[in-house]
């Protein structure tokens, strides 16, 4: 139910947006049903903005893996890959339900990822940089926004895996990995949501599991948890987020040396943010699957294509398909 308080602040949240863009917005009596849509449409900061992930889903994994990231490659190593991603969404879930109306919401996403490995007191380590760039558009009205988009570069991260253990022989890996977002990416506080920055700080933590099943089959299960820094000036308020948390699991078919297919399964819990003092109901339950082929066409250089799309979603625009090309080349 919202309060009388709610309207208060979604009147304050309009007034703003028609300072920033000098344009006139009108709150309907009661403050329904457009409040329950600007209250959603805070909830899509995360969902509007460029994650930097490796397949850059929104509400999803704040660093969405892929099969086989969490075995590593041999010490001296040097890894750069290029990620590209487009992904559609036209439906928007608050609470369970699905928001009347028409909207859109496009992403074409690309990141550039370069790791090297090396030796650090008998564990092996990964040190590296993802660099994000891209586009957002949404493309019908969504309550006081109107069709807009950005883009640019996204906020940069850094970052390694530690792998704790390491048994090629005995196809076992365990690695913990840790990384931070940095906030110097594109970013206009007039536009919301609209974004391909989130002029925030983040924190990124995962714990990823490998091992194989027989000859042919490799399981990989990584749990993550993710800390957020507040955005102090998100149309002219302070947007602040609860830590969220998601399970990753991929199941993997080798098909030859060089080929493999793979089933991914992704679920997202919590997240919910806070705008101006308001809570906005608007947490993670969230979750979708990814069909994966990768092959090596030359020794040091694979080819990896992806298609998926989301289960179900909670809060947050539900994606209706996704298309993910990957380029990685071995040095």
């Amino acid at each position: 139910m919202l309060l009388a308080t709610d309207c208060r602040h979604l009147t304050r949240l309009i007034s703003m947006m028609e300072i920033h863009n000098m344009r006139t917005y009108s709150l309907p009596m009661h403050c329904s049903p457009l409040s329950k849509k600007i209250r959603h449409v805070l909830a899509m900061a995360g969902a509007l903005t460029l994650s930097t992930t490796a397949t850059l889903t929104a509400n999803a994994a704040e660093i969405a893996t892929d099969p086989g990231d969490y075995v590593p490659l041999p010490e001296g190593s040097t890894l750069g890959l290029l990620y590209l991603q487009h992904a559609s969404r036209d439906s928007v879930y608050a609470n369970g339900d699905l928001l009347r109306g028409d909207t859109g919401l496009d992403t074409r996403i690309g990141l550039a990822r370069f790791i090297h490995y090396l030796d650090i007191g008998g564990y092996t380590v990964n040190p590296q940089i993802i660099l994000p760039f891209g586009r957002v558009e949404l493309k019908a009205p969504f309550g006081p926004l109107e069709p807009t988009s950005s883009s640019g570069m996204g906020d940069p991260m850094i970052g390694a895996t530690t792998w704790l253990v390491n048994n090629p022989d005995q196809q076992k890996w365990f690695g913990f990995s840790a990384f931070a977002s940095i906030p110097a990416g594109k970013y206009d506080a007039s536009n919301g949501p609209i974004n391909v920055g989130e002029n925030r700080w983040k924190g990124i933590f995962q714990a990823g599991y490998v091992t194989g099943l027989g000859d042919d089959f490799m399981l990989d299960i990584i749990a993550e948890y993710a800390t957020y820094g507040d955005n102090d000036d998100f149309i002219g308020m302070r947007r602040e987020q609860n830590d969220s948390q998601s399970l990753q699991t991929h199941f993997k078919y080798l098909l030859s040396p060089q080929s493999h297919l793979a089933l991914s399964y992704y679920h997202s819990f919590g997240g919910e943010t806070t705008v101006g003092g308001v809570r906005q109901d608007d947490a993670l339950d969230n979750s979708r699957w990814q069909a994966t082929f990768a092959t090596f066409v030359q020794p040091t250089l694979q080819l990896q294509l992806q298609y998926g799309q989301d289960i179900n979603v909670e809060n947050g625009f539900k994606e209706d398909q996704r298309i993910n090309l990957r380029v990685a080349k071995v040095f």
